[in-house]
């Protein structure tokens, strides 16, 4: 490799270190660089080795600014060249690179710079065949690592072996981190990688809540939609990797692309496979023992108490990863499940020995940890279904589940977590209809007593509610409105002549009833 110490070793160049400075001198330096200007920092790269016989130099000042300039860009060190009129390297440049911390080399007058170049050339090759070695060298391990079922996890370790110094993991874009080497992620600098990945294209460097630059290797996926489905983390800046670190990141990034593939592949097939016990639950088609069959596939005893939980998103689409992350709830739980995604929903069928209302604040807990992870599309509503014993009567548990999440989603506001058997008659039957039947629903009942209101400046809609929600109590109701029970009568007297329906009558009290709720279900939609 060449480095300065590489250099300052090789006898034939017979290099004298004058100043060793604050420079790594085992890192690699990119190349030489031989310029007689004042100020080479237009034209000098970072790690880049600077050769001058001093044409420039005309007192300290210029040493000085010939040395921040170096400095500035980036530069790996200084060779002074001797000759005859200059036969020794000026002090105030030897001053100068000491107060800076720049590596300063002296190259007698005898050996030309071309001399150098050749030394670094030479090297260069011979690096640049140690790579290629290397490189065939971690693909054959990445092959034999992939036919044994390493995985990532094993991948890493490869690179990590050749590069230790390098840190870095791979993670989704659910924010899972899927291996490491040399660093152990937390959640927030993970989640930082996942909104990158949500972003179209993704960013090559992300700023990780730990701080800091890391750069990012994209793993495209069939999983993805052909999107970005992972990406490695080298927590690195870009232009701080050399170049061999760059191909083999590169490298372990295509395999790896072939690992997440795969899992991602499996996953698939898992959902398919969960997808059709959903539909043999709902038909009830198939005999009840190839029911059990296909849970205890999940690790779910089907012969014993199971629960049943509809997840969707509040007023939106469900999210690409909204199944992943909820999977992911159910293992750090330690709980087996089988998930299974709906057109709008995504089912979750797991045992269940446990009381209702610590099912309640199970699912409570999983709408709070899945409700803002990436790519899960907004708030996440869980509707349950009653725990049951038996495939027959499970088939009823998931579709209150399924209701319940239904409803649920359709509401801007309120709970986040709802059971089937609190949800109320009426509500069932209002939640299938859309905005425009409910509207019309109610414009026929109520509609002849908002015209009133509104000619008028009355308030028999807003007095029919209170009426309604004090359970037809006059005095109740009066006092809520504040005015006396015989204005009161007067108003409802009035609601009965607009509508044909009387209050004092249960069928015709439910008709109104339901024709309030029916505009105010259809407003909140």
């Amino acid at each position: 490799m060449l480095t300065l110490r590489s250099l300052a070793a090789d006898p034939a160049l017979q290099l004298r270190v004058l100043v060793e400075g604050d420079r790594e001198w085992d890192l690699p330096v990119r190349w030489v660089h031989n310029t007689e200007l004042a100020d080479p920092s237009p034209y000098l790269r970072a790690h880049e080795l600077v050769m001058t016989n001093g044409l420039w130099f005309s007192g300290p000042a210029s040493a000085e600014a010939f040395v921040s300039s170096v400095s500035r860009s980036g530069g790996a060190g200084i060779v002074f060249g001797l000759r005859r009129e200059t036969p020794q390297t000026p002090r105030e440049l030897v001053r100068s690179c000491r107060d800076a911390g720049v590596p300063l080399l002296e190259l007698g007058v005898s050996i030309p710079f071309t001399e150098v170049s050749q030394a670094a050339a030479g090297r260069y090759a011979e690096q640049r065949q140690n790579d290629l070695i290397d490189l065939v060298r971690r693909n054959n391990a990445l092959v034999e690592a992939a036919s044994h079922g390493g995985g990532m996890s094993r991948a890493l370790e490869i690179l990590h072996r050749d590069h230790p110094r390098l840190r870095m993991y791979v993670v989704d874009r659910t924010g899972r981190c899927l291996a490491s080497a040399g660093v152990r992620p937390d959640r927030e600098d993970t989640a930082a990688v996942a909104r990158a990945l949500s972003r179209r294209p993704p960013p090559l460097e992300v700023e990780p809540a730990s701080g800091g630059t890391a750069t990012l290797f994209l793993i495209d996926t069939l999983g993805a939609r052909g999107g970005t489905g992972a990406a490695l983390v080298c927590l690195e800046a870009m232009h701080e990797l050399s170049g061999p670190q760059l191909e083999s990141l590169e490298q372990v990034a295509r395999f790896l692309s072939l690992e997440v593939a795969r899992e991602e592949l499996t996953r698939t097939v898992e959902m398919r496979f969960a997808g059709e016990l959903l539909d043999m639950i709902s038909s009830g088609a198939r005999e009840e023992q190839e029911v059990v069959d296909r849970l205890r596939a999940f690790g779910v005893d089907g012969t014993g108490p199971l629960a049943v939980c509809a997840l969707g998103v509040r007023m939106g689409e469900r999210g690409a990863a909204l199944s992943e992350h909820v999977s992911r709830f159910f293992v750090d739980e330690f709980v087996p499940v089988a998930i299974a995604e709906g057109a709008r929903d995504t089912v979750a069928i797991f045992p269940w020995v446990w009381s209702e209302g610590e099912l309640t604040d199970f699912a409570a807990r999983l709408s709070r940890t899945v409700t803002g992870r990436p790519d899960t599309g907004g708030a996440v509503v869980v509707g349950l279904g009653s725990v049951t014993e038996g495939v027959e009567a499970l088939r009823t548990g998931l579709w209150e589940a399924r209701e319940c999440c239904r409803i649920l989603s359709a509401r801007p506001a309120g709970p986040l977590v709802g059971r089937f058997g609190d949800l109320g008659m009426y509500r069932l039957l209002l939640g299938h209809h859309g905005p425009e039947e409910l509207r019309t629903l109610s414009e026929g009942v109520l509609g002849p007593v908002r015209a009133y209101d509104q000619a008028r400046g009355g308030r028999l809609v807003a007095t029919l509610r209170a009426f309604l929600d004090a359970d037809g109590n006059w005095n109740a109701t009066a006092a809520a409105l504040h005015v006396h029970v015989n204005t009161l009568r007067n108003r409802m007297a009035k609601v009965t002549e607009l509508t044909g329906l009387d209050v004092a009558r249960t069928p015709e009290r439910v008709d109104l009833f339901l024709a309030l709720e029916a505009q105010e279900s259809a407003d909140l939609r």
